[in-house]
């Protein structure tokens, strides 16, 4: 008898584990069928991969393997603090960037500090402050009698978040928070330059150039002309500086390399840039740059307001933006009467997806954008909050900025835009991506070949290469999906376009 029960634990043991037989009681259907068979890949091999799938229309489960455990979501993540920030923010909040003053005025003298304060927009280019510094210019301002001082204190000084990994510092990916920073271009990554770099003259050094222009970072510049060969070039930012390396070959009537990298301390990089915008508009500040609060009773001098949360919403979800989800997990955390941190950002991130069908002490959430490796969250989780979204005046808005599969169209398609064309998921599928190594992810919406809605969530860990090509052919089967018709289908593969590395955003490499 005991041993009849040994054996009978050890095979129930090995049923539930990643690879073993779905944990779904609609296994035996056409459905359950497939998507077992496309989970039992050997690329899944030692992997643990979490799927459900549940028809829209009625929370119904269609198939669920291993969906309830816990699990990094990777940019999954971003469909929790997107829904939250809809929730709290509301697609109508804005942020503010201002200039303000409390000097006395003296004709065109202002006697006094000028503050260029941030609340938090990370989506503020060069040419804003140039628009900025233009209101000052126009309000008969030529002299400050005064400091040119940075205000980021909406935001805390806590740059990277918890679990963030120490190698990918130098990278816009990964790029520091601060209330007041700015984007080189309009992906509106923000705290981040573009480093270009091209061809001089054959045997003499390459050309480098930034974007935006700027004084405050340092180029060491090793980087040589050749008359032939393939360009080989490296930009790198030495670890706590603002020193840019660059090295290696290029050779000449060669088109230029492009780099994003962050910078350090991107409000000095902000107040830098200002502060020249100033000068050309002919707005000449006697003191130096600083940094402090600005004091009560200040006069607005000029002003800038984002693009409201709904409109952000798109190149935050399409691209997979990490700097846009910390910026509205702090805005979150202010809104709701706390600081602009990440500790009170996250409760009302959680406090939000109580109200979003998940409990929030059966996850942990440390930041907005899944890069920790502290963050838990699982399939079924992901599941639910699409369901519940669903009932929210705001749906309609997060749904439409969600990535759409095969669509060329880079703020249609976004990280989805080189996957799955020429399927049945084609168009399809309206879902978010994720990558980090080792992770990958992808939830969302389904318009299966019945008209129904599908949810599902897959979430793997733990992979050696990328499942994306996986995750791709549970999507495209569920496209197929035809209800109590159904019927097995053969296995459709998609194919990937190949970004460089798999173990990040195709967004994050500019690859997609």
């Amino acid at each position: 008898m005991r041993a009849a029960a040994l054996v009978l634990l050890l095979i129930a043991a090995l049923l539930s584990v990643p690879g073993g037989r779905a944990d779904s009681t609609q296994a035996g259907n056409p459905l359950g069928k497939d998507l077992d068979a496309i989970l039992a890949d050997p690329s899944l091999a030692g992997a643990d991969p979490g799927l459900v799938v549940r028809k829209a229309s009625t929370g119904e489960v269609l198939y669920t393997r291993q969906s309830d455990r816990r699990r990094q979501p990777a940019s999954n993540a971003k469909l929790l603090s997107g829904a939250a920030a809809f929730d709290v923010l509301g697609p109508d909040y804005r942020f503010h960037t201002t200039v303000e003053s409390t000097g006395r005025r003296a004709g065109p003298l202002l006697d006094g500090d000028l503050y260029l304060r941030g609340g938090g927009d990370p989506t503020v280019l060069a040419a804003d402050y140039d628009k900025l510094a233009a209101e000052v210019a126009a309000r008969g301002v030529r002299l400050v009698r005064g400091e040119l001082r940075a205000d980021d204190t909406f935001f805390d000084q806590v740059r990277l978040g918890s679990g963030w990994a120490w190698d990918d510092e130098p990278f816009y990916y990964n790029a520091q928070i601060s209330a007041l920073t700015i984007a080189p271009d309009t992906d509106y990554d923000a705290g981040s330059i573009i480093v270009r770099v091209r061809p001089g003259a054959p045997g003499g050094p390459a050309v480098v150039e930034l974007d935006p222009p700027n004084d405050y970072v340092r180029v060491v510049n090793t980087a040589k002309t050749t008359s032939g060969g393939a360009a080989a070039v490296a930009v790198d930012r030495e670890h706590g500086t603002n020193t840019f390396t660059v090295s290696g070959t290029i050779p000449a009537g060669a088109s230029p390399v492009r780099e994003y990298l962050a910078v350090w301390e991107p409000s000095g990089l902000a107040t830098a840039i200002f502060r020249d915008a100033l000068a050309r508009h002919g707005v000449r500040v006697l003191g130096g740059t600083g940094s402090g609060a600005t004091p009560p009773g200040s006069a607005v001098l000029a002003r800038r307001d984002s693009m409201p949360v709904g409109e952000l919403a798109t190149p935050f979800l399409k691209l997979s933006n990490n700097m846009h989800a910390e910026a509205l997990v702090k805005a979150a955390g202010r809104r709701s009467g706390g600081q602009g941190d990440w500790k009170d950002g996250v409760a009302a991130v959680e406090k939000a997806l109580s109200g979003l069908g998940i409990d929030p002490n059966r996850l942990s959430v440390v930041d907005g954008s899944g890069l920790s490796r502290m963050d838990q969250v699982a399939p079924d989780q992901l599941a639910s909050l699409l369901l519940a979204a669903r009932s929210k005046p705001w749906f309609d808005r997060f749904y439409a900025a969600l990535p759409v599969a095969g669509n060329a169209d880079r703020m249609v398609g976004g990280t989805l835009r080189t996957r799955m064309r020429g399927t049945p998921a084609e168009g399809k599928v309206h879902a978010k991506t994720g990558s980090l190594s080792g992770v990958s992810s992808l939830s969302g919406y389904v318009t299966a070949a019945n008209g129904e809605e599908l949810v599902f969530a897959m979430v793997t860990n733990q992979a050696l290469g990328t499942p994306k090509a996986l995750e791709d052919a549970v999507a495209v089967r569920l496209a197929q999906y035809a209800g109590a018709a159904d019927r097995p289908q053969p296995r459709v593969t998609a194919k990937l376009a190949p970004s460089g590395r798999d173990d990040v955003e195709c967004s994050w490499l500019k690859a997609c």
